[in-house]
């Protein structure tokens, strides 16, 4: 009895189609995979930059916080100066101003300009210097012996006296007729004597000081310059 084999025989093309898919399908998937890996790359440098990005923004943050920090105090520090500055004008205006408004004043002069003199004892005991060695701001008279204050203000005021034995050596200094400071020696057997004095005076504008003989005195003067009266201002009131 022949015996029969079963033969199972597909359908023509079945079992190749089904290859050829899931081949393709996971061809497919395997482009997906590399696709998605180059994108997850993609993404994760993106982030790097970005982290990069960020960092260099926040140091260039911080920069610009430092400078502006180094702008407000230069900014003060301009400020500081300028108020300075400010003053130190206000001040030197105000020196400027003083320097204009208070007069030169100084005078220094002796008995005579020519020759010797003794004068006294006389009635008009007034001493008028004759020879001036300075006269800034011309406030001293020479034809009446008189210092007229130009301004208000504290002057200094000396005069020297010298004279021989024969009478009193000495004079006084004079403010408006009041007597201020004098010098004084009795007659003596020493030949001659000699005599000095100094004040620091408040005067108003107008004010006169001058230097008299005391009565019944006399002082002597030559070119040698024996006999003088000087003054000055020492500063405006």
């Amino acid at each position: 009895m022949r015996a029969y084999q079963e033969v199972n025989v597909a359908e023509p093309g079945f079992g190749q189609r089904g290859d050829t898919d899931l081949s393709e399908w996971m061809k497919a998937q395997e482009k997906l995979i590399n696709t998605l890996q180059g994108n997850q790359k993609d993404v994760e440098r993106q982030q790097s930059d970005l982290l990069a990005l960020e960092a260099r923004l926040n140091a260039t943050v911080d920069e610009l916080e430092r400078q502006k920090d180094e702008m407000d105090k230069l900014k003060k520090e301009n400020q500081d100066l300028q108020t300075r500055l400010s003053a130190s004008d206000g001040e030197i205006d105000k020196l400027k101003h003083s320097s204009k408004a208070a007069p030169r004043v100084a005078f220094s002069v002796s008995l005579v300009n020519s020759g010797e003199i003794y004068q006294g004892p006389c009635t008009d005991k007034t001493l008028i210097f004759k020879r001036i060695f300075s006269n800034v701001g011309n406030a001293y008279n020479h034809n009446t012996g008189i210092f007229t204050a130009p301004a208000n203000g504290l002057y200094f005021f000396s005069f020297n006296t010298y004279g021989y034995n024969t009478h009193i050596v000495g004079a006084i200094l004079v403010k408006n007729a009041v007597r201020q400071i004098s010098t004084y020696d009795y007659p003596s057997t020493d030949g001659s004597d000699s005599g000095s004095n100094t004040a620091v005076l408040q005067l108003a504008a107008g004010d006169k000081v001058h230097v008299e003989l005391w009565d019944n005195s006399r002082v002597f003067d030559n070119m040698n310059g024996h006999t003088t009266f000087s003054g000055f201002l020492l500063f405006p009131l």
